[in-house]
C-alpha cells in the first residue's frame, strides 16, 4: 500500500525523500533562491517559502505545470482559486497525492515520469479534470471584486452580512442612528487601517493610533482605506488653510526661487520657524496684553492670597516659588513693593532659584501666566481656564508684522509685484488666476514645476467649492464640511488606484448648485479604479450611486439591520423608508404664517457683506440661504455679536460645534437629566444624591464607575472587558440596593428615553424627556456613551437642550446635518411647534425641504466670497421658485417633482 503524502509529510510523520526532491531539481528548471522561475521565456517571481517542506510542494506544482503544458492546450499558469493562504498550489478534488511526493492527474497523467512504474500509480485513475482556462482564472479574480462583511455586530449592528462591490461608488444611507457609521467607519475602515498598521514594526505601532478589532465574524478582500471625515481640524492658531493643504509649502518654494530681493531658502518664508517668523509675535500674527490688576490684588500680601491666578493660591507649589524664593517678603503688601521687587515679582525671565528646599526655575508672574495659559491653545483648555484667559488678556493684531506672521525680509520680498502675505490673503479663486499667469512667464522658468503643481492644488480647492477661502484663514475656524473638503483635496490628484476612500456626508454645507460638482469628484475618484464608500442622505447623491446599502428599519436598538442592497432602481421599488422618500419628499407648506413684527439689520459689513440691510420677520420660520461662502453666517452671527438683533429678545444659537464629552458622558449627564433623577432617588431612600453618581461616591471602586476595565496593550489596541465587580452596572452593590418605584439607578439608566418618559410621569425629568422625544430621540438609552451617538443624533441632542433654555429667538445653523429625509420631517414638525409657542426661528440652511417649508426666505449671493455678500432675494418659497437665482432654480425643480 502506497503512503499518501500531504504537504511534503507522510502519515507516519517522516519527511519526504530528499533524493526525490533533488531529482526534481535536475529534471525541471531550477527554482532560484529568491523563488524565481521561468515560464515561456518570462521571468515570474514567486514567494520564497522557507524549509524543505514548502520547497517540495513548489517543485511538485512546477512539475504539474510543465506536464499540463505538454498534455493539454492550456495557458501556462497556475490556478489561483485552489491555493492555500501562502500561495502554494493545493490538490483539487480531481487529483490525488501519491507515493513519495508524486501526483496523479485526471486521465491518468503522472506528475513525474520518473515515478510511472510505482505500483500505486499503476492502480490510480481519476476522472478527467476541467482544463485550466483564462475564464477559470478570471472567475478567481472576480471573487475579489467585492468586500465581504459577515456577522458585523459593531454598536447596534445586528449580525449583518453585506457584499460591497469594489471599484464603484457605494452610498450607505438610512435614518440617523441606523448603523451606517458603525458599518462603514467602525467595521470596514477600522479593520483596514488596523491591518495596515500591523505591517509596521511594534516600535512604530506604539506611536500610531491603532483601531480596535471590530466585532465581526469575517471581513474579506479589504484594500487600503483612506478616511475623510467631518472632524474639525485642530484649533492650533499656527494651522491655516495654507499649511493644512501644503499650498504654503509650495508658495515658499516659489518665493525662495523668484522673489526680489532674494531672501534665502524656503524655510526663510515660514512663520513656524525662527528664520521666517516675526520676532514680536513669534509667528502667531497677534500679541497679547495682560491686565495686571486681573492677576493680583495689590492690597494683599502673598500670604493673604494676593495672586488671583488659578492654581496659585497659598501653599500651592506655584505660590511657594514666589513666597519662598528668598527675594520677596510674603507678609508685605504688594502695593509696598519697590520698583525692583515689583519687576522681580512680575517680569523676571526664567532664573534658577532655590525654593521649598529644592533647586528650581523662577519666572515673573506675567511671564509664567503667559507661558502657562496664553501660549497654549484655548480650545484645548478647561472651561475655567478659558474664562480666566478671557478675563485677564487682550489680543490684538501684531503691530510689527500687521498679522502676516513673517519677519520684515520675508514679508516684503515680491514676485510679480505681490508679496507672500498678499497672496495668502487673496481669495483662492483669485490666487489661482495669478499663479496661472506666472506659469508661462519666462522670468519664472526656474520655478515652473512648482507653479504647475501649485496651479493644480489651488484648482482642486476651487473644484471642491472652497474658492472663497484664503490661505491665511485659521483651520480651526472651518466648519465640519469645509474641513472635510480641505482634507479631500489631498486625494483628488493622487495617481493611486484600488484604494478604498471613505467619506462622511461630503455634501455638508454645500448649496444644491455645488452638490453636483462634489458628486462629480466622487465619480472621478471611482473612475481611477478606486472603491468609494459614502455615508450620505442627499437624494441627488444617492441617485448617482452605482450601489446603495440601506440600513434600518429605524434607529438605535430598532435599527442595525440590512434593509436593502442593490442599485438605485431597486431602492425606489423597495418598501424601505429611504425608497419611499426618494420620490415622496416634503413639499411647500399650505400658506404662510403672519409675522408678529420685524427685526431690522442695517448696514452689515461683517466679512464679505456689502453694506447689507434687511428686515427679518418675527414670529415665523425664516430661512437664510445661499451658496457656501456667500455670507449667510456672517449676516446672522455677525449681527448677534454686534447687537443688531436686540429686538429679538433672548437669542439661543444652535451651531455646528461638535458635542464633546469624556468616556463617562451619556445623554443623562449631558442633558442634565441625571441631577433631578439623583435627587428623587436620594429623597426616596433618605441618603445623599452623590451616591447615585458613577463619577462620585457611588462608583464601583474596581472600574471607577466606567462599567468596563481597560487593559493597555502598548502598541496594540487596548482591550475593554466588563467589570467583574459590578457586572458593568457602574455602581457599588450598596447603591444598587436603593430603589425608586421598583428600579435601581442602573436599571433607570438602561431605559430608553420613551420608556423613561413613562417611568417619570411628572416633574423636571419628564420635561427633559419630552424634549428628547420631540426631536426624535425616544429610542436612545439614558446611559449609553455619547461616543456611540451618530452626528445627527448629537445635533438633535444639542437642539433639545437649547429648547429647554427658553428664548424669544432661536438661531439654528444647518440643523439638517446628519439627518435622513425622514428625520427632516420630524425636525420640521419641531420647528413648527417652536413657532406656534410664540418664538421666532431663524435657520441657516441649504436643504430644499426646509426652504419649501419656510414662511420667509432671504437668499444671499449671487456667488461666494467677494462675489457674494448681497441680498439677491427676499420673499416666500413660492416667490423664490419663480425668481431667476441659483437657489430659485433648484427650489423650482424640487417643488416640480
Amino acid at each position: 500500500m502506497a503512503l499518501e503524502h500531504r504537504a511534503g509529510r507522510s502519515r507516519t510523520g517522516g519527511r519526504a525523500a530528499p533524493v526525490a526532491a533533488a531529482r526534481d531539481d535536475v529534471a525541471g528548471n531550477r527554482l532560484g533562491a529568491q523563488g524565481e522561475e521561468r515560464r515561456d521565456g518570462q521571468r515570474a517571481v514567486r514567494p520564497a517559502l522557507p524549509g524543505d517542506h514548502a520547497l517540495q510542494r513548489v517543485r511538485l506544482a512546477r512539475a504539474d505545470a510543465r506536464l499540463a503544458r505538454r498534455h493539454r492546450d492550456v495557458e501556462p499558469a497556475l490556478v489561483d482559486d485552489d491555493r492555500d493562504p501562502r500561495g502554494v498550489r493545493q490538490p483539487r478534488r480531481d487529483e490525488r497525492w501519491l507515493g513519495v511526493g508524486a501526483r496523479c492527474h485526471a486521465g491518468g497523467h503522472v506528475a513525474s515520469p520518473r515515478h510511472r512504474d510505482h505500483p500505486a500509480l499503476r492502480r490510480s485513475r481519476v476522472p478527467e479534470a476541467e482544463p485550466v482556462t483564462a475564464g477559470t482564472r478570471q472567475g478567481a479574480v472576480d471573487r475579489h471584486d467585492v468586500i465581504r462583511v459577515r456577522g458585523a455586530r459593531v454598536n447596534n449592528l445586528k449580525d449583518i452580512d453585506v457584499d460591497v462591490p469594489k471599484r464603484t461608488l457605494t452610498v450607505f444611507t438610512g435614518v440617523s442612528g441606523s448603523g451606517k457609521s458603525s458599518l462603514v467607519f467602525g467595521t470596514i475602515a477600522a479593520e483596514s487601517q488596523r491591518l495596515i498598521n500591523e505591517t509596521y514594526s511594534a516600535f512604530l505601532q506604539n506611536f500610531m493610533a491603532t483601531p480596535a478589532r471590530p466585532d465581526v465574524d469575517a471581513l474579506e478582500n479589504l484594500s487600503a482605506a483612506i478616511v475623510v471625515d467631518q472632524e474639525r481640524m485642530g484649533a492650533n492658531s499656527r494651522s491655516t488653510v495654507g499649511t493644512a493643504t501644503d499650498v504654503n509649502a509650495v508658495l515658499r518654494l516659489v518665493w525662495s526661487r523668484l522673489s526680489t530681493p532674494h531672501v534665502g531658502p524656503s524655510f526663510h518664508f515660514s512663520f513656524n520657524l525662527p528664520d521666517g517668523m516675526c520676532p514680536e509675535c513669534e509667528g502667531t500674527g497677534r500679541v497679547s496684553a495682560i491686565d495686571e490688576s486681573a492677576i493680583v490684588d495689590r492690597d494683599l500680601s502673598l500670604n493673604e492670597g494676593a495672586i488671583t491666578v488659578p492654581n496659585f493660591t497659598p501653599n500651592t507649589w506655584y505660590w511657594k516659588l514666589f513666597a519662598e524664593g528668598g527675594r520677596l517678603d510674603p507678609d508685605k503688601k504688594l502695593r509696598d513693593y519697590s520698583d525692583e521687587e515689583w519687576d522681580w515679582f512680575m517680569y523676571t525671565p526664567a532664573t534658577k532659584v532655590r525654593a521649598g528646599g529644592l533647586n528650581t526655575t523662577y519666572e515673573g508672574l506675567v511671564v509664567k501666566v503667559r507661558r502657562l495659559f496664553l501660549d497654549k491653545e484655548s480650545e484645548s483648555s478647561q472651561k475655567h481656564i478659558k474664562a480666566f484667559v478671557e478675563r485677564v488678556a487682550t489680543f490684538t493684531t501684531c503691530p510689527a508684522c500687521g498679522g502676516s506672521r513673517l519677519n520684515e525680509a520675508a514679508r516684503t520680498a515680491t514676485v510679480a509685484g505681490h508679496t507672500l502675505p498678499e497672496c495668502c490673503a487673496m481669495q483662492i479663486s483669485d490666487l489661482v488666476t495669478f499663479v496661472r499667469s506666472l506659469v508661462d512667464d519666462p522670468d519664472c522658468a526656474p520655478a515652473r514645476p512648482a507653479l504647475v503643481s501649485l496651479t493644480d492644488l489651488l484648482g482642486s480647492l476651487v473644484e471642491v467649492g472652497l474658492g472663497y477661502l484664503s490661505l491665511d484663514r485659521e483651520s480651526g475656524t472651518l466648519s465640519g464640511g469645509e474641513a472635510q473638503r480641505v482634507k479631500m483635496v489631498r486625494h483628488l490628484g493622487s495617481a493611486l488606484s484600488d484604494i478604498t476612500y471613505v467619506f462622511d456626508e461630503p455634501t455638508i454645507g454645500l448649496h444644491p448648485h455645488d452638490i453636483a460638482k462634489m458628486t462629480d469628484l466622487l465619480i472621478r475618484l471611482r473612475d481611477k479604479g478606486n472603491t468609494v464608500l459614502v455615508v450620505e442622505h442627499k437624494p441627488s447623491v444617492i441617485e448617482r450611486a452605482d450601489h446603495v446599502v440601506d440600513l434600518g428599519p429605524a434607529a438605535g436598538s430598532y435599527g442595525g439591520q440590512l434593509t436593502y442592497a442593490g442599485d438605485v432602481a431597486g431602492l425606489r421599488a423597495s418598501d424601505t423608508l429611504t425608497g419611499r422618500h426618494l420620490d415622496s419628499r416634503p413639499g411647500a407648506r399650505d400658506g404662510t404664517r403672519r409675522p408678529t413684527g420685524q427685526l431690522a439689520i442695517r448696514n452689515a459689513t461683517t466679512h464679505n457683506l456689502k453694506d447689507v440691510s434687511v428686515d427679518l420677520p418675527l414670529g415665523v420660520l425664516t430661512v437664510i440661504t445661499g451658496v457656501a461662502g456667500s455670507g449667510k453666517s456672517s449676516l446672522i452671527h455677525g449681527s448677534l455679536a454686534d447687537g443688531s438683533l436686540a429686538g429679538a429678545g433672548e437669542v439661543r444659537v444652535v451651531d455646528q460645534a461638535a458635542i464633546r464629552g469624556s468616556m463617562r458622558s451619556n445623554p443623562a449627564t449631558y442633558t442634565g437629566l441625571l441631577d433631578p433623577v439623583r435627587t428623587l432617588f436620594a429623597k426616596a431612600n433618605g441618603v445623599k444624591p452623590a451616591l447615585f453618581s458613577a463619577n462620585s461616591e457611588g462608583a464601583c471602586p474596581n472600574c471607577k464607575g466606567l462599567g468596563v476595565v481597560y487593559t493597555d496593550l502598548a502598541m496594540m489596541a487596548g482591550v475593554s472587558t466588563p467589570c467583574e465587580e459590578c457586572g458593568g452596572k457602574r455602581f457599588t452593590p450598596e447603591v444598587l440596593a436603593y430603589q425608586l418605584d421598583g428600579k435601581n439607578i442602573a436599571e433607570v439608566l438602561d431605559l430608553s428615553v420613551s420608556e423613561a418618559r413613562d417611568f417619570f410621569a411628572k416633574g423636571t425629568p419628564r420635561k427633559i424627556l419630552d424634549r428628547l422625544v420631540d426631536v426624535g430621540l425616544g429610542y436612545i438609552r439614558l446611559g449609553q456613551p455619547l461616543s456611540t451617538l451618530s452626528g445627527g443624533e448629537r445635533q438633535r441632542l444639542k437642539l433639545a437642550i437649547r429648547m429647554g433654555e427658553g428664548a424669544g429667538t432661536y438661531v439654528l445653523d444647518e440643523p439638517t446635518t446628519g439627518l435622513h429625509m425622514a428625520d427632516i420631517e420630524t425636525l420640521l414638525g419641531m420647528l413648527d411647534r417652536l413657532v406656534e409657542q410664540g418664538n421666532s426661528v431663524i435657520v441657516i440652511e441649504h436643504n430644499l425641504a426646509v426652504m419649501a417649508h419656510a414662511d420667509w426666505i432671504v437668499d444671499i449671493g449671487p456667488g461666494a466670497g467677494h462675489d457674494g455678500g448681497q441680498v439677491v432675494f427676499e420673499g416666500t418659497p413660492a416667490e423664490l421658485a419663480r425668481a431667476d437665482t441659483l437657489t430659485g432654480q433648484h427650489l423650482a425643480a424640487y417643488l416640480a417633482k
